[in-house]
């Protein structure tokens, strides 16, 4: 194992401040006389708040238990040896910070090696293996586990998933050929490929025992105890795991091409992960692990040293640290607190706002409206979606019953927000109409109240313009639908002060958002990009390049849908609207298309029409586009898109419209479901080249989303 011990202590020098894992061996005697055991419990020495990762250190310290328990198998002092976590946590796999350290392709090969050297011994020991998965267990933490014999699961673990090709990796530490040799392909292809692009989707223990990836499945409160007395069993010859045969033939390839088709459908060939992951599984048909480890190993190495992974890891750090720490916001110190919200309006989006206040919140919400009749209408809304939550088991009846009564509507807007703290807009985009709301709250809402706008496009300033007190006014943009997407951007207006500001910021992190701080500047940052985004795909369109090359010119991105699917999610009426607000802030570079006014005008709701279950453009949307001569390649259009965002990101940035492109990544990965494969969108623009060739500099510095100098 000297090889393994020398790769394990080269890859610790380039990592020196790795979160040690240590594996601690303890003995015992197992219930009815089944022999002595081994222990090996994974604990980084924190609590469940810092799960336990594997560094190089870490590996090398796993490496030295087994060790100890390879001799003590040999010799015949233990029947066997059991691997499990601390608290609530078993591992979540490879330390995520040294991979972004690599700078060389045989250091990359170095750390799958390590990992495979490593985990690999557990399944050529002289005794049974077992690993007990108590808690959390992601990636690497999983892949230990397989190499095992047997495997139980807690009924508790919330989080169990293989979630490298979500990133940007594969299962490299033998997930990819394992795991299809232990539950079949096509269950493997669920885990390894379908949840991974379906928003790094987890399974609870119950999944991961009905898949067969566990052979038994325990309580949480005495798991531990209970996989024990299972193991004696087992070991005593009084219970026979069986597994069911797996099927190596076409059902195998059928599961690949479905691999393929899922990753096509939302990544469009833009990322190899997925199709590097699926070459390893198609391969391990025949169960040669050696070949398949192999295969992760080269894999492995590949996408280190790419920049699709360094981009999964910079959006990962972006939601998981950029997103709990948001750039310019205030001291917390200044928050006020907030124990009744006010919701002007009672339509669709004011209601889901209404909902969102009150299940987070937890405080009184009142909605008001123009009629009776609208004001029932919302509340109702909330009601009726408690009542889904209910039959869901989400809520029980006690905690429904007192939501429910919390929630009230009255046309009244002094007798619903005079002791409201927190009062949001939702009313109709048209800055005379949000102006009279405003000046109607502040007349009868307290002094201390933050009067906040759900505008996606307007000026805040100007909307608080003609207020007695425009410091309390705070843009609270939420992305539809509210429920889901997690970006919430904060805009400071001219005189918001700091207090109205902490509030805001408070406030949205009881409601789990990602709070972005944005500027005053014309629909702020989402919008903004999407906008010239889908606006330089309508030009060419209306110059005349046809609506399907327009469309699939920005398929290598992998977007979550294409522009016009997405324009007609958000609606065309809303889409012109929001094109005219920046046509008029910048005319040189944001058009008004005729044909889409045109679209608008004839109450059409989208360009498509669904009847063979597939998008196809409308015929009367056909009828109604007027087109020029110059038609396009999907290059050619690609580039003129991306160099549009590149110029309109370096002139956001300019402006201060937020702090950094980190900013503008994290608003499209959480706003706007841009995959983490493109980092939001600064690092593919800097990798493609669009950034320099436009602004003359890249947007991000050499190592941030990219491999170290």
């Amino acid at each position: 194992m000297s090889t393994t011990v020398e790769l394990l202590k080269g890859a610790a020098e380039l990592f020196p401040d790795e979160v040690v894992t240590s594996a601690h061996v303890r003995h015992f005697e197992l219930p009815s006389g089944a022999g002595r055991f081994a222990l090996i419990t994974l604990d980084n020495g924190f609590d469940h708040t810092k799960p336990t990762t594997f560094g190089p250190q870490s590996l090398a310290n796993l490496n030295t238990a087994i060790d100890q328990v390879e001799k003590e198998a040999a010799e015949g002092s233990i029947v066997g040896v059991g691997l499990t976590g601390k608290p609530f946590i078993f591992a979540v796999g490879a330390d995520l910070k040294g991979v972004e350290l690599l700078k060389r392709h045989e250091d990359a090969l170095a750390i799958g090696k390590g990992g495979h050297d490593v985990f690999r011994r557990l399944s050529g020991l002289a005794v049974p293996t077992f690993a007990y998965y108590n808690g959390a267990a992601m990636g690497g933490g999983v892949e230990v586990g397989l190499h095992c014999t047997y495997r139980t699961v807690s009924a508790a673990l919330p989080a169990f998933s293989l979630p490298e090709v979500f990133l940007g990796l594969v299962p490299g530490w033998g997930g990819c050929a394992l795991l299809p040799n232990l539950i079949g392909a096509d269950r493997a292809v669920s885990v390894i490929i379908e949840n991974s692009l379906n928003q790094n989707k987890q399974l609870k223990g119950k999944q991961v025992y009905e898949l067969g990836i566990a052979d038994a499945l325990f309580e949480g409160a005495d798991f531990l105890e209970q996989s024990l007395i299972w193991t004696a069993s087992v070991l005593r010859g009084e219970l026979q795991v069986v597994r069911p045969e797996i099927d190596r033939g076409e059902a195998w390839d059928q599961a690949v091409a479905r691999g393929r088709a899922i990753a096509d459908s939302k990544v469009h060939g833009a990322a190899p992960a997925a199709y590097r992951a699926l070459e390893i599984i198609a391969a391990a048909k025949d169960g040669d692990l050696g070949a398949g480890f192999d295969a992760e190993d080269t894999a492995l190495a590949d996408l280190i040293m790419g920049g699709e992974l360094r981009s999964g890891i910079y959006a990962f750090n972006l939601v998981q640290k950029r997103a709990k720490r948001p750039a310019g916001a205030p001291d917390k110190s200044l928050a006020r607190p907030v124990t009744k919200v006010g919701v002007v309006g009672a339509g669709l989006m004011a209601s889901q706002l209404a909902l969102l206040f009150l299940r987070r919140l937890e405080v009184p919400v009142v909605l008001t409206d123009i009629d009776q009749e609208r004001v029932d209408k919302g509340v109702g809304y909330v009601h009726a979606e408690i009542d889904k939550l209910l039959a869901k088991g989400r809520v029980n009846q006690d905690k429904a019953n007192r939501l429910k009564g919390l929630v009230s509507g009255v046309l009244d807007k002094a007798e619903g927000f005079s002791d409201a703290d927190f009062i949001i807009e939702a009313v109709f985009e048209e800055m005379g109409v949000k102006q009279q709301v405003f000046a109607e709250v502040e007349a009868v809402a307290p002094a201390h109240a933050i009067l906040a706008t759900n505008t996606s496009s307007l000026s805040v300033s100007e909307m608080a313009s003609k207020l007695k007190h425009p410091e309390r006014v705070v843009g609270f943009h939420f992305f539809n639908p509210v429920a889901i997407l997690p970006l919430l951007e904060i805009v400071r207006g001219e005189q918001t002060d700091d207090a109205s500001l902490a509030t805001a910021f408070g406030v949205a992190r009881k409601l789990k958002k990602t709070a972005v701080l944005c500027k005053d500047a014309p629909a702020f940052v989402v919008n903004r990009i999407l906008t010239r985004f889908m606006g330089e795909i309508q030009n060419t369109i209306d110059e005349g390049t046809p609506v399907e090359v327009a469309e699939k010119a920005v398929e290598p991105l992998g977007l979550p849908m294409s522009p016009l699917v997405l324009l007609e999610l958000v609606g065309p009426a809303i889409g012109l609207h929001v094109s005219e607000t920046l046509n008029r802030a910048f005319p040189e570079r944001f058009t008004v298309s005729p044909n889409l006014a045109a679209v608008v005008k004839a109450g059409k709701r989208g360009f498509y029409v669904y009847d063979s279950g597939k998008p196809e453009l409308d015929p009367e949307v056909a009828a109604l586009l007027k087109q020029g001569d110059s038609v396009l390649t999907e290059e050619q259009v690609r580039t003129r898109v991306m160099e549009a965002v590149a110029q309109e990101i370096g002139l956001m940035l300019q402006e201060g419209v937020v702090a950094e492109a980190q900013d503008i990544d994290l608003c499209l990965i959480t706003g706007a479901g841009w995959p983490f494969h493109l980092g939001g969108i600064t690092p593919y623009l800097d990798r493609e080249g669009y950034s320099e060739r436009v602004n003359g500099k890249k947007f991000l510095a050499q190592g941030i989303a990219s491999v170290p100098a």
